[in-house]
């Protein structure tokens, strides 16, 4: 209850009042700016006139709330006051926050009294992260896997193979010294580098979990011993020696120099990311591939980065609520939503549409062995992903002079501290 008990102060604000006996108002919560304007947030508008025409009477407002860091604070704030949405969008990122403090209407009833609604049509994988025992808090919308992205052109130029399913760090290690272009005067930064690195936590937690190693406990209660354990700490090392010593990576000063995403100005091979980066790496131009992450287990691992949809329990209409989820996480409303690239439809009907391609396919099979983000599960992830990246910060900056153990311990401590806050 820590994220409500803090806001527990705030006073009611009430709600809209701006429906008559012949309108309703569905409100539906969104991340993202009003101003943003895009081909796809065009697409939406035209899904929600699609949705108001099959309910006359009925007009979808959505609450676009900017800055992704605000999204689930104002939601949470806007619970507690009792002027929350109908409908939210659930980053499973921050799901627990929402699914552990009653914000969230089970869905469990609604999916039992619908005959025309089957939960099999999505993908089981993602359905359990929004799942508390016997109750079901959201729908899967969209989601993403992390892969790793290579330019095929580089490593053409480079004479190597394209990176297969089940290559190891050594591989990786290797390949990316390879693709790494020296500049003849030493004191110069590559000219290409083999990787892409970015102190993104939710990015670089990944190489833990492919050396079998982790930030917290089984049970997300503790760090000590897990985010300062022998596989962390190799991990950690093996990161910060790609740019510290291999330099087949930029270190942070040299990617603040430079500007630009180095993997789409052709200044870096490979690039770990989502299905997003598509949408751009297409509009550039480059002809990229994308393999699992290299492992030091010879088992599979990634993320999965799940947006759902959440009827909340304040909700003024519920019932026209859950039609709006049904018509949004639908099969026809899907297809089309997910052709921008954007991220791979929850509903495995719509994702199958777009199978048959190498890359959407690798995307797709990868769901089945992807862990969901320990946001879905421990309210303070996201304070502890700031701890972490704090973490490496510090130690990209002192060389490594810190030492890799000595820093990943007082982490742990510090996240221990954190969650052991009432």
């Amino acid at each position: 209850m820590g994220v409500l008990a803090a806001l527990a102060g705030v006073g009611p604000v009430g709600c809209a009042g701006d429906e008559t006996p012949d309108q309703v108002t569905l409100r539906v919560a969104n991340w993202g700016s009003p101003a943003v304007e895009s081909s796809f947030m065009a697409l939406e508008r035209q899904f929600l006139r699609e949705f108001e025409q099959l309910h006359p009477g009925v007009r979808v407002q959505v609450e676009q709330i900017p800055g992704f860091g605000q999204y689930a604070p104002k939601l949470l704030m806007m619970h507690v006051s009792g002027s929350v949405p109908d409908v939210i969008s659930l980053d499973a990122s921050s799901g627990a926050a929402f699914m552990d403090n009653g914000v969230l209407r089970d869905l469990k009833p609604y999916i039992e009294r619908d005959a025309s609604f089957r939960l099999d049509d999505y993908f089981g994988n993602l359905v359990k992260i929004f799942r508390r025992g016997d109750k079901l808090y959201s729908i899967p919308l969209d989601f993403t896997p992390m892969m790793m992205y290579y330019n095929r052109k580089l490593f053409d130029a480079a004479g190597l193979p394209y990176p297969r399913p089940g290559w190891t760090w050594e591989d990786f290690r290797r390949t990316a010294g390879a693709l790494t272009i020296r500049d003849p005067n030493p004191v110069r930064p590559p000219r290409q580098y083999g990787f892409n690195f970015i102190n993104v936590m939710p990015f670089w937690v990944l190489w833990l979990w492919t050396n079998g190693a982790d930030v917290l406990s089984p049970d997300g209660r503790k760090a000590g011993g897990h985010f300062d354990g022998p596989g962390s700490v190799e991990a950690v090392q093996f990161l910060t020696d790609l740019m510290l010593k291999d330099h087949v990576a930029p270190t942070l000063e040299e990617s603040k120099a430079a500007g630009v995403d180095l993997f789409r100005s052709g200044q870096a091979a490979m690039d770990l990311k989502g299905h997003w980066m598509m949408i751009d790496y297409r509009a550039d131009g480059i002809d990229f591939g994308v393999v699992d992450l290299p492992t030091n287990t010879g088992s599979p691992t990634t993320v999965v980065y799940l947006t759902g949809l959440s009827i909340t329990s304040r909700a003024r209409h519920p019932d026209l609520a859950w039609e709006y989820v049904k018509f949004m996480t639908g099969r026809e409303v899907q297809i089309r939503r997910v052709a921008s690239g954007l991220a791979i439809s929850g509903n495995r009907h719509a994702a199958a549409h777009y199978a048959g391609n190498p890359v959407e396919d690798a995307f797709i099979a990868a769901v089945e062995y992807a862990r969901p983000p320990w946001g879905a599960t421990v309210e303070r992830y996201p304070f502890i992903e700031g701890l972490g990246e704090e973490m490496l910060e510090d130690l990209l900056y002192s060389k490594g002079s810190l030492g890799v153990a000595a820093q990943l311990r007082r982490t742990a401590a510090l996240i221990d501290a954190a969650l052991s806050e009432p």
